[in-house]
């Protein structure tokens, strides 16, 4: 089989690019295998090698990064279901045979913190002792992927809507959901625990389940 990667924007599915060449380039700038769109995205922005049966990436010195699972890398090897984050795009890579991406809960952290963190509030500041907080995905395409949440903020929706935010501070972390979402019913709302997120904000503790459409993720923190 094939390896394939799957281009999804707040969890929208945009594309799917296969993997069949030894080097694979992603960018902003005419010339790349993959011509993304971003402004958050530099021209040359990541690499593919395929070596043998082994897919690494690798940033190529970019101002934003490259984010694999939540954790900025350099270089690393990917595996299936692993989730790779270039500016606002996300990337599912699939290297198993008779899997089929679906539309899924997404989680995205936000890599444009500029527009978002007030420089006295202390969410900027450095949160050395706090535990580092993660959500373990427990269905859907990257099922058992864990997903670090090093960043101030972090949003989570489904099908290219952003439905609520998870944010971290010195106490700890929160969710809360955005003002367009308390009116949304049925599946589409945000669940803790199988109860709808009605409050401004709520604290996360350690096993907690949010849910979306059916898609769930565990709130776990990082030993």
């Amino acid at each position: 089989m094939t390896a394939k990667l799957i281009m999804t924007l707040d969890g929208a599915i945009l594309k799917e690019f296969p993997v069949n060449k030894n080097s694979i380039s992603i960018g902003r700038r005419h010339g790349n295998d993959i011509q993304v769109n971003d402004m958050t995205i530099s021209g040359r922005h990541a690499l593919l090698t395929t070596i043998a049966d082994n897919v690494f990436v690798e940033d190529l010195g970019t101002t934003n990064g490259t984010m694999v699972n939540g954790t900025f890398t350099n270089k690393l090897l990917l595996m299936h279901g692993d989730i790779i984050q270039l500016g606002a795009h996300q990337f599912t890579y699939f290297s198993e045979e008779n899997v089929e991406y679906e539309s899924t809960m997404f989680i995205k952290a936000e890599m444009d913190e500029t527009r978002m963190i007030d420089t006295n509030n202390p969410v900027a500041s450095d949160m050395k002792g706090l535990p580092l907080g993660a959500a373990k995905l427990l269905n859907g395409p990257s099922a058992n992927i864990v997903m670090e949440m090093r960043k101030p903020y972090n949003t989570i929706g489904y099908k290219g809507k952003t439905l609520a935010m998870i944010a971290r501070a010195m106490e700890g972390y929160t969710i809360s959901v955005f003002l367009d979402s308390k009116g949304l019913s049925g599946s589409m709302l945000p669940m803790l625990n199988g109860e709808p997120i009605t409050e401004h904000s709520v604290r996360l503790h350690e096993h907690d389940i949010i849910e979306i459409s059916g898609f769930q993720m565990e709130f776990i923190y990082l030993k």
